[in-house]
Order: structure tokens, then C-alpha cells, then sequence
């Protein structure tokens, strides 16, 4: 039955799930109300945290098609349990078309599966005149409906699965029935991503239920019960003041995230019916398959849409960071195109150059003379770009992080020790014939006690401060548990343009190619000679600008190009249309100063001599730019030209490829490497002279690949891009500690090379070795080839040669830490990266342990790149702009945006300043932090155990601390402690030494224990040695050990008198004794725990810490020398003679002493001590990049040598390909 029933949801996605099906069962029920009865409640509370249990024990396992719940549970690491309730979608009551309008998909061949009526023949129809039900469950957002064919739940896909370009148009660019329309209604639900904001009342029961402060009131009633009501009291005060800031921070994030989705949720727009009539309805209203059509004006996208005709300019800075404006064309037509690609399948990345995303900003619209710019819709709702990036922030992954799974162990640790306490407490209750009120109570007490209610807050405090000082510096953090993480990141992978170097580039100069070989470098580019030639023309052309009020916008590439060239961009009106025979209307001319005067001729009309001297291009087709293909082209048509001309830029290796050979220079590879190695950004251009059957019509529906092909090669654009004046200081502050950094570009190879030496990514002396991966060719197996790039100093060679002997030696004596600096790196780009991927999985580690540059890498390469990073278990960050790093920002353990657009919500963090020196800040803060949370687990760990062995001793002569000592201790010492010690600020500069990243560690476990020991045992020595005093006796209100004043003796007397029915046995010796050298032990492990250097600043900066304890030592000294009456009535502290106050005195500077000078041991000598207490083995590295590192040092294939090969032989077997690997 298990294995039948166990099924998959969303196989191979991220979000992946095993599903069970359950049917609820009576008698069950039955049972688990009698057992919540019985424990009062508590069985529910149970139930209620854990969604497994409350299932299982309620309901019988069932079929997945006739379950009434369903339990899920994620495939990933945190293996977390879900569960559903499964309701029923029914269609008897709506009669959504008759037989003869029927289609047979709902979303070309997704929804027939589920046999929905309108996917069956006419003659089924019929026979459902019975009701008729679909299960579904909703799910984070997202509803499952039952899949008759897969016997499984499945999501309802929209328009952007499994359908090709020629059905978008052939199928569904008609547009809607109205009962087809308010079928899929039904199914798909309402166009909205629904933020419901809840009310305080649902936030407040969901926070009292939170399993702490569940804790808290078990806790607070059993004070009462014990009659410690002022305590009691003052926690319920603490819990109110947590729950209400909670609840206000819980809250204002619901309200930004509804008022960011709900500021376009719901819009009028116009769709077109079936017909050509034109509706306008609610945005609410859209399912996939409508059509849209966009205003003139412009709007905010309400769903995910793919233009089937006209252009837009939208802004999609809410998704990607980018502020340009971009320009987003219709889907091209393979069944009209020439040499139609009619099973290519649509999907919203691949063509987001012609997808408008929800949430975006469509600016303005371009449209032909008497047509509208349409759009059909793909998604809707949560489906939709913008609803998968509200799902990721309102159910976030949880963090993955050592520390926090160390903390259950160590409450686990915790809750050990409390069991002990609580059976030595019923035994010797039991033994001393204590009342079972009294055993139960105190029993349960010893819990409470060891368990700090406080810890939650504790641990929290030094990220808050973190996170405020962040703030400070312009840095914005939405999920603070991951500041933390960022304090063990070593390694940072950098996006190099706008990152490491400026946004905006200068153009450098051109240098042209006639007849294949190449002219001359020229600076100006804005001049008379080359006003009416292809290459102007191409720059004139070729670029995604547009004019918004009147400025113009776009790529910041394209705009100094523009303007180096000086020409005048207009964006016409209808009537001038006309001219150009209904082409896209933008006009692009020269200004009037630049071009030659011609005379008329003799037999020429004027008006024809002055259309002749207008010399104008109009921009007929734009293909934009894409970073899959590295290129954009235009089709323009100079005014009074039959023909069209096709123009072309884009990386000079792929735009040369897609030129005839005989028209690139020989020298190509050389000029080119020229000037990639002094880091200049190259871009060529291409040309081409299209047929005169070409027509209008024709080039709007053409595929791009027809047009760019056959071109002749025009020459090159060299951009300059600066360095950031902080780039190498930042990134040599990394450097020294010992924190890798990675370029990760879309930008060339060599180009990213030179940029890493010169910001010194990669040192002059360090050898570059380019990896350059071939994919399976002709019936030849994958291969690598290996070569070295010359060095800056190093003459620019075709083919350069190293000779072996140049190869960096490794020492097998080198430490790890040298390793790391070791003296090769490896280079590769995009296209490479995915062959190694693919055929090469075994490399992948050793490669990215040394590789530095990635150039040429699509955004999904990076994501891939930062897992690969994370799967040899190095703590990746991740900074870049935003605009294609979203899913690397995200995916990488600290990812730092330094773009503040709405796209920074997938990021955690984001900077305000565009600046790289953001990193280093960020990581001294995590460190900062990290050791805050240290520093506050051990001393909340001190604080129980201290607290334990008092209650624990004072338990053995059936006593206890005092309801105000309780409260003296917890809220003067432990909570001011607690919050002023995590107030250090972070160290002023990064050390190549790390925090550790677990409180499972060696060193620390050993600081821990020896303060528990030093602890425990002077409070044991002064808990005994007060009884071998000779002036002890048992007290009671009469006893006088100390011979004060009359004055004191009468008040003191008069206090007896309040106080003589002492039941708690309060009043004692002991009491006195382990209270006052208790108070003092916390405050010692408080400072003694307080480190500072290297990650923090030291605690004497800390003033109110400082502060703090010195008014508390003052104070606990005063009380204890020079006692006053009335609070030591309130404290109920009995008077012991002044020699024994000396006593204790002195067993605390003793135990101060022995407690710092173990501290200061453990950090200096702890590591050496337990290493070789371990044994004197050499221990494995855990991480998997050092013991790989370990393993290459004797390697003698490694690194590869030059000018060699690797090849990927491939074994087919069922499950796909093993690799071996050959190197010749």
C-alpha cells in the first residue's frame, strides 16, 4: 500500500513533494479527544505542531484519488510535513457552451488530462448530466487538481508549458468564448496574487501557540501555584512586551508585501472576444488564453502575456533590477516565416523578449497604422513572474545553518540535565516525607529553571543590533537569520559590470574592416567621411533606444554609442508613417552640420533634390538584444532605398561566426585578444543587403536566424569600462582573509581576465588556464581543451606556447591556507561551463576549487555555478546589480543587491550605495554577530547550570531561592547582561581566521564545560563550608549570628515576626551564601564570555556593558558588606557575621580569577590541548573543498598541462552516461 501510494508533486522543481492520501476515521478521532481531555489540552498543542502526527493519528490511509486529506512532505534536506484538506471543484451548475463551441484543450493539452467537459467529444457530453466533481487541494497558494491520467495531483499549467509559437497564433490569438472564458474562470480562479493581510487577533493566537511561549505560561502558572507571584508577574510582562513588538513587526511586513501586490491587483483592461469584439473587464477577471489588449499610454502588467502584435517599452526594474526601459516585440510567427521553425515550444524565458511579465511597467506602446498592440495571456495569479517571487518571500526556504541545529541539541543537552534534577528532586522529596503538592511542584520548577524562558530572546538580540548597525551603512536586510551565515562566508562571487567596474562605459574608439582586413584604430567616430556609411548606420541603428518624454533612455551602451555618433532619433506620428510605408515609426537622421552640401542638378525638380537630401534611416524590425545569443539585429531601410539592410552587433566571436569567412580579417583572433587583454569591452558589427522579395510583411513575421546569417563583417567598437576606485582595496581586504573571490560576467573571456588581474582578483605572478569545453561533435566524445593565457608582461602571442617547467610546483608540506593561494586559477565561460556540467562531472569540484573567471554566463549559469560552490561546502556570497543575478542572489548563502529596486526583495540583502566595500562590512557584522550568539549561548548555558546546582544544593535541605532573589537574578543581572553584552560592534577589519560555525566545536565545548566545573564547584564549596562554620546552626527567626545594633536587631526582629511561618523554608544560611556567590558567578562568566578582538570590539568599548556591571558588582558588594535592612527583607537574606562576608569575598575573587585565566587558556591553548587529547592522527579536514585540496597537493595530473586534452568517454546505460576520463 505504501509504495503504491507514495507519489511525487512537482518532480525535479525545486519546490519538489511526496504526497500520501488519508481518509479521516471515527474511531480515531474519538481517542485523540479523549486524549486532549485528559492532558488537558496539551495533546492538541501537539497535534497542532506537528502535521504528521495529527494525521496520522486521526485518519486511515487511503487512495490518493479518494482521499479527503493529504500529507505532504518535501524531498530536500529539511524533509517538512504539510498537510491539505481536499475539496471538490463542481461544474453541474454551470453550463459553460454548448457542444458545437467546444474546444478540446483548456490549455493546449495540460488541462485534458484532467477530462474536464470541455475536453470530450460531444457525444460524452451528454451522459454528464449527473453531477459532476473535481478534487483539489490548495497548497502555498498554488491548487492541485486530480489528474486522471497521471493518477496523481498536478497544477493546472497556464500558456507557458508544452506550447509552440505556430499554435499561440493559430490556436489562440482569437481570443475567448464567453462560456469558454468563464469555464477556465472556474478552474484557474481569479487573476490576483491575494496577500491577505491577517487580523492581530489570527497573528496572536498564532504567536501564543508558538511552542516558547507555551513553555512560558506552563511555566508562569506553576510560579503561581508556588506562590512566586512577583516573578511570575514580570515574565508575563516580558512575554506581553515580545508578543506585541512581534506582532507589530509581523504585521508591517504583511501590510508592505499586500500594498506592493495590491498597488495594480486590480485594473480595468480590454480583451478581445471571438470575432474581433472588444470587452473590457476587471484584471481580476483574466484567464490564460484571453487576449489583452495593452493601451496606448501604457500600464502595469496584471498577469504574464506574450505580444503577438505592436511593441512595448516597459520598465522591469520591480523584477530584474534594471532600470532601462527595454523593448519588447511580438512573438515572431514560425508558420509565416521563410524558413519556419514550427515545433519550437514557447516559453517565458526563452522569449522574454516577447513576454510582459506582471508587475511591469509598459511605458509606452508602438503599434501600425490601424492595428492594437496585443498580448495573449500565459499566467495568472501566483503562476505569474511576480506571484512566484510574493510566494518565495511569504514561504520562504528555512535556513539551513549550523548553528541553529547545534541550539536544539544543546536544549536537548538542557532538558537531559533537567530530567536528572527532576528525579533527584522526586527521590529526595520522597525520602524526606515532602507532601505531593510540594514534589510535584518543585519537581517541575527544576524544569523551568533549566530551560531559560529568556534563551529565545537572547539568542535574537545580537542579530537585531547587527542588523540596526547595517542599517547605519546603508545596508537592508530581510532575513536576519542569514546575517549570521554571512559571518562564515568564504568565498564571494562578483557580476563585473556595474559590480567591479563602473556602470557606464566610454567609448574607447573604432577600428573598421574593409576588404577583411583591418583599418586603422579611429577615435571619432562623428564625421563627415563615414556620415552615409554601414558602420555609422549600424551604430545609428542597432540598439534598443527609445525616446520617454522626450529624453532618451535605454541600455547605457547603446546611449554612448548614440551619442558618440551625434545623430537625432525621432519617434514618428502616423501620418509620417506613410513615408516609410507603415515601418515601426522610428527615424533615426544624421544632424544637418555633418552632412556634404549637394548642388542640384540641372534636370532635377526640386522637390526631389530636397527628398534626396534627407537623409534618413527608419528602423523597420528590431530583434533585441538576448544573452543567450550575445547579439541584437535590426531591419532598416534607408529612405528612397529599395532594398532593406540588416544590421548586427554583438560579442565579436559570435557575431564573426555568423559572417562570411571571406569578410573577416585574417587577423581577427589577434587584434581581438589585443584588446581584451588591456580589459577594453569589444562589440562587433555585421552587415547585410537583403533581397528586394523581402517586403514589409514579410520581415515583421521572418525568424531572427534567417536574417542573421550571411553577413559581411564591418569591424569593431572598443568601449572602455573603469575599474571602481574601491574595487582592489575591497577585494585585497578579501584576500588577506583568506576569503576567495570569483568573477562571474557575461562579458568576454580574456576581457574578464584582464579586469581580474588588474583589481587583483588574480595576482601578476598566477598562471590562468583556459578551459574550453567542447560538446559531443560528429560521433567524438565531449573534451576539454587546456590551455594557458599569456600574462599581461608576456608578448602578445597567436598561439601561446608555456613550457612545462612553468607549471606551479606544489610542495606536499604546504598548509591549506597556501593551498588556497596557490598560484594557477582556471577560466572558462558559459558554454564550457555547461559542457563540464553535462559530460564532466567529476571535474566540476576540482575546477571550481581554482576557478576565478566565468565569463560569457547566462543567469542560469550563475545560479548553477554558486551550487556547485556550495556543493563542495564552501559559505558562498553572491553581490551583483540585480539585473541578471536574482536567482544567484538568492540561491547563495549571503546575496548583497546593489540595486534598491523592488527585485532587491528576492536578494536578503541590499546596499544602498552601488559599492562593493558593502562585502567586507557585511561579513565583519555576520562574524560580529555570530559571536554574539556564541558569546550568549554559553553564558545562557552558565546561567542554567549556575542556577540548577543553587536550586539543586538548596533542594537538598528543602529549601529554595526567594521570589525576589528569582527576580533579582533573572531581570537586574541576566536580561541587563544579556542584552548589553550583545552590543559590541563588529571589529574594524576582516582577519583570515573564521569563527566557528557550530556550537558543537571542540574548543568551545571545552570553554563550557570548565566554567560548569569552576562554577559548580565553588558554589559546592561554599554551600558546604558555611556548615563547618562554628557560629552555624539551623535558623530560624531568633537566630542572631552576627551581633548587629540594637537599631538593626529591632527591625530585623520585627521582620522575623512578618516572616516566622516561613514554609518555603527561604530564610537559611545556605541561602545567603549560594545567592550572593551565585549573583556574582553570572556576572564573572559575563565578562569572561565577553570576547572581543578579532571579530568584535573589545567589551571596555562596550559602554553599557560596562555600565552595567559595574553598577551591579557595586551594588551585590554593598548588600553583601554593608547590609540594609529593608532589602534584605525584601531579598530574604539573613545576617551572617562580617568574617564569613570577607569569606565569601574572597571565594569570589578566586573563582574570577581561576574563571578568566581558563578562558584566556582555552582560546590560546584550547585547540592544541584537544588535538592531542584526540590522539596525535592528523584529523581529515570536514569541509569537502579542503579535503579535496588535500588530495590534489599530491596529484601529479593536476592542474592539467598545457596544450592537452581531456576527453569524456561515455558508457550508455539505462540511467544515462558514466564518464570516464582520459587525459592524452
Amino acid at each position: 500500500m505504501d509504495k503504491e501510494e507514495k507519489k511525487t508533486l512537482n518532480e525535479g522543481q525545486e519546490d519538489e513533494m511526496e504526497i500520501y492520501g488519508y481518509n479521516l476515521s471515527r474511531w480515531k478521532l474519538l481517542i485523540v479527544a479523549f486524549g486532549v481531555i485528559c492532558t488537558g489540552g496539551f495533546l492538541l498543542l501537539l497535534l497542532y505542531w506537528m502535521p504528521e502526527w495529527r494525521v496520522k493519528t486521526t485518519c486511515f490511509r487511503a487512495a490518493l484519488k479518494d482521499c479527503e486529506v493529504v500529507l505532504l512532505r518535501t524531498t530536500d534536506e529539511f524533509r517538512i510535513w504539510f498537510c491539505a484538506k481536499v475539496r471538490f471543484l463542481s461544474l453541474e451548475n454551470h453550463s459553460f457552451s454548448s457542444p458545437k463551441t467546444v474546444t478540446k484543450k483548456v490549455s493546449n493539452g495540460h488541462a485534458a488530462h484532467f477530462h474536464f467537459p470541455e475536453d470530450l467529444p460531444e457525444e460524452d457530453q451528454r451522459d454528464l448530466a449527473q453531477p459532476r466533481e473535481i478534487p483539489y487541494f490548495t497548497h502555498h497558494s498554488v491548487r492541485y487538481f486530480w489528474n486522471d491520467s497521471l493518477q496523481n495531483f498536478d497544477v493546472l499549467k497556464g500558456l507557458d508549458e508544452g506550447i509552440s509559437c505556430t499554435s499561440i497564433y493559430e490556436q489562440h490569438s482569437s481570443g475567448l468564448a464567453k462560456e469558454k472564458h468563464a469555464y477556465r474562470k472556474l478552474m484557474y480562479g481569479m487573476n490576483e496574487i491575494a496577500v491577505k493581510v491577517p487580523s492581530v487577533l489570527k497573528l496572536l493566537v498564532k504567536e501564543v501557540l508558538n511552542p516558547f511561549y507555551v513553555f512560558q505560561l506552563f511555566s508562569v502558572i506553576l510560579w503561581c501555584t508556588d506562590e512566586y507571584y512577583y516573578y511570575a508577574l514580570a515574565i508575563v510582562i516580558m512575554s506581553v512586551i515580545s508578543i506585541m513588538s512581534s506582532l507589530y513587526t509581523i504585521k508591517k511586513q504583511y501590510i508592505m508585501l499586500h500594498d506592493m501586490v495590491a498597488a495594480h491587483s486590480t485594473v480595468r483592461v480590454s480583451v478581445c472576444r471571438v470575432g474581433g469584439e472588444i470587452e473590457e473587464i476587471f484584471s481580476t477577471d483574466l484567464v490564460p488564453g484571453d487576449i489583452m489588449v495593452i493601451p496606448m499610454n501604457g500600464t502595469v502588467m496584471p498577469c504574464d502575456a506574450v505580444l503577438i502584435s505592436g511593441t512595448c517599452i516597459v520598465n522591469e526594474s520591480m523584477l530584474t533590477g534594471e532600470s532601462v526601459p527595454v523593448t519588447k516585440t511580438n512573438l515572431p510567427n514560425p508558420s509565416v516565416d521563410v524558413k519556419g521553425m514550427e515545433d519550437e515550444m514557447y516559453s517565458p524565458e526563452h522569449h522574454k523578449r516577447h513576454t510582459l511579465f506582471c508587475g511591469t511597467t509598459v511605458i509606452q506602446t508602438r503599434f501600425y497604422t490601424g492595428e492594437l498592440v496585443k498580448a495573449v495571456v500565459v499566467r495568472t495569479g501566483f503562476s505569474t513572474s511576480k506571484g512566484q517571487l510574493v510566494r518565495s518571500i511569504l514561504y520562504p526556504k528555512p535556513t539551513d545553518f549550523k548553528l541553529y541545529r547545534d541550539a536544539y541539541m544543546f536544549l536537548l543537552c538542557l532538558v537531559v540535565v533537567a530530567g536528572i534534577g527532576f528525579i533527584y528532586t522526586i527521590v529526595h522529596s520522597i525520602l524526606n516525607k515532602v507532601s505531593a503538592r510540594v514534589i510535584v511542584i518543585e519537581s517541575l520548577d527544576i524544569i523551568t529553571i533549566t530551560v531559560p524562558p529568556a534563551l529565545p530572546a537572547a539568542m535574537t538580540a545580537g542579530i537585531v543590533y547587527a542588523q540596526r548597525r547595517l542599517k547605519k551603512i546603508g545596508i537592508f536586510c530581510i532575513s536576519p537569520q542569514r546575517i549570521n551565515i554571512c559571518g562564515q562566508l568564504n568565498l564571494v562571487c562578483f557580476d563585473k559590470t556595474g559590480t567591479l567596474t563602473e556602470d557606464g562605459l566610454d567609448l574607447w574608439g573604432i577600428q573598421r574592416a574593409e576588404n577583411a582586413h583591418f583599418q586603422m584604430p579611429e577615435e571619432k567616430v562623428c564625421s563627415e567621411s563615414l556620415v552615409k556609411s554601414h558602420f555609422v548606420a549600424c551604430m545609428a541603428t542597432c540598439h534598443s533606444l527609445t525616446k520617454i518624454e522626450g529624453l532618451l533612455s535605454g541600455d547605457p551602451l547603446d546611449l554612448k554609442m548614440f551619442e558618440a555618433i551625434g545623430w537625432i532619433l525621432e519617434e514618428a506620428t502616423e501620418e509620417e508613417t506613410a513615408l516609410h510605408n507603415r515601418i515601426m515609426p522610428t527615424v533615426v537622421r544624421p544632424p544637418k552640420q555633418l552632412l556634404p552640401e549637394p548642388k542640384p542638378a540641372a534636370s532635377q525638380s526640386m522637390e526631389l533634390f530636397e527628398l534626396s537630401a534627407n537623409y534618413e534611416i527608419g528602423i523597420v524590425r528590431q530583434f533585441p538584444f538576448s544573452s543567450a545569443l550575445q547579439r541584437m539585429s535590426v531591419v532598416a531601410r534607408i529612405l528612397g532605398d529599395k532594398k532593406m539592410d540588416a544590421y548586427m552587433k554583438g560579442a565579436p566571436e559570435v557575431v564573426a561566426s555568423l559572417c562570411k569567412s571571406e569578410t573577416v580579417p585574417s587577423d581577427f583572433e589577434k587584434v581581438l585578444e589585443d584588446y581584451t587583454k588591456q580589459g577594453f569591452r569589444v562589440i562587433a558589427l555585421a552587415h547585410r543587403k537583403l533581397e528586394s522579395k523581402l517586403t514589409w510583411h514579410k520581415i515583421q513575421n521572418i525568424n531572427r536566424d534567417a536574417i542573421e546569417s550571411n553577413m559581411d563583417f564591418m569591424g569593431l567598437i572598443v568601449m572602455q569600462n573603469k575599474l571602481k576606485q574601491e574595487t582592489p582595496a575591497v577585494l585585497e581586504d578579501l584576500r588577506k582573509a583568506n576569503i576567495r573571490a570569483v568573477m562571474v560576467t557575461g562579458d568576454n573571456m580574456l576581457t574578464a581576465i584582464s579586469v581580474a588581474r588588474d583589481c587583483g582578483m588574480i595576482l601578476p605572478q598566477d598562471k590562468v588556464i583556459i578551459a574550453d569545453g567542447l560538446p559531443p561533435k560528429d560521433g567524438q566524445a565531449a573534451k576539454i581543451n587546456w590551455h594557458y593565457a599569456d600574462t599581461l608582461t608576456t608578448k602578445c602571442t597567436s598561439s601561446p606556447e608555456i613550457d612545462s617547467e612553468d607549471i606551479p610546483i606544489k610542495l606536499a608540506h604546504d598548509s591549506l591556507e597556501d593551498l588556497q593561494m596557490a598560484p594557477y586559477h582556471f577560466a572558462m565561460n558559459g558554454k564550457s561551463f555547461s559542457v563540464i556540467l553535462e559530460h564532466f562531472q567529476d571535474l566540476v569540484p576540482k575546477l571550481v576549487l581554482h576557478g576565478t573567471v566565468f565569463a560569457r554566463m547566462a543567469p542560469d549559469q550563475k545560479t548553477q555555478l554558486v551550487e556547485a560552490l556550495q556543493n563542495v561546502d564552501y559559505y558562498v556570497g553572491m553581490c551583483g546589480d540585480g539585473a541578471n543575478d536574482c536567482g544567484a542572489l538568492k540561491k547563495a548563502h549571503g546575496g548583497i543587491s546593489l540595486s534598491e529596486l523592488e527585485a532587491s526583495v528576492a536578494s536578503p540583502f541590499t546596499s544602498r550605495t552601488p559599492s562593493i566595500a558593502c562585502v567586507p562590512n557585511l561579513i565583519r557584522e555576520g562574524r560580529a554577530a555570530l559571536i554574539t550568539s556564541f558569546c550568549v549561548f554559553k553564558f545562557m548555558a552558565l546561567y542554567s547550570i549556575i542556577q540548577y546546582c543553587s536550586v539543586t544544593l538548596l533542594y537538598s535541605i528543602l529549601s529554595n531561592l526567594g521570589d525576589f532573589q528569582f527576580l533579582f537574578i533573572d531581570l537586574a543581572i541576566i536580561l541587563v547582561v544579556v542584552f548589553t553584552m550583545s552590543l559590541n560592534p563588529a571589529w574594524k577589519e576582516l582577519v583570515a581566521q573564521r569563527p566557528p560555525s557550530g556550537l558543537i566545536s571542540g574548543a568551545l565545548l571545552f570553554s563550557v564545560l570548565s566554567q560548569i566545573i569552576i562554577s559548580i564547584g565553588f558554589q559546592c564549596f561554599g554551600f558546604f563550608w558555611v556548615r563547618q562554620q562554628p557560629w552555624y546552626e539551623h535558623w530560624t527567626p531568633h537566630s542572631d549570628a552576627c551581633n548587629l545594633s540594637r537599631s538593626f536587631s529591632t527591625n530585623s526582629s520585627h521582620s522575623d515576626n512578618e516572616t516566622e511561618h516561613d514554609e518555603h523554608n527561604i530564610k537559611n544560611y545556605e541561602n545567603t551564601t549560594v545567592f550572593f556567590i551565585s549573583c556574582f558567578q553570572y556576572l564573572i562568566v559575563a565578562i569572561a564570555f565577553s570576547k572581543g578582538k578579532p571579530f568584535r570590539q573589545p567589551c571596555y568599548k562596550n559602554g553599557f556593558f560596562v555600565v552595567s556591571v559595574i553598577i551591579l558588582y557595586i551594588f551585590i558588594f554593598f548588600i553583601m558588606l554593608h547590609p540594609v535592612a529593608y532589602i534584605d527583607q525584601v531579598l530574604e537574606i539573613v545576617c551572617v557575621p562580617y568574617q564569613w562576608r570577607v569569606t565569601m569575598l574572597i571565594i569570589i575573587l578566586v573563582n574570577a580569577l581561576v574563571s578568566v585565566l581558563a578562558e584566556e587558556s582555552v582560546d590560546r591553548w584550547g585547540k592544541c590541548c584537544i588535538s592531542s587529547v584526540l590522539g596525535c592522527r592528523k584529523k581529515l579536514p570536514k569541509a569537502k573543498y579542503m579535503h579535496l585540496a588535500q588530495e590534489l597537493l599530491v596529484d601529479p595530473e593536476w592542474p592539467p598541462k598545457p596544450s592537452t586534452t581531456t576527453e569524456a568517454k561515455a558508457l550508455v546505460k539505462e540511467n544515462g552516461s558514466c564518464q570516464v576520463i582520459t587525459v592524452t
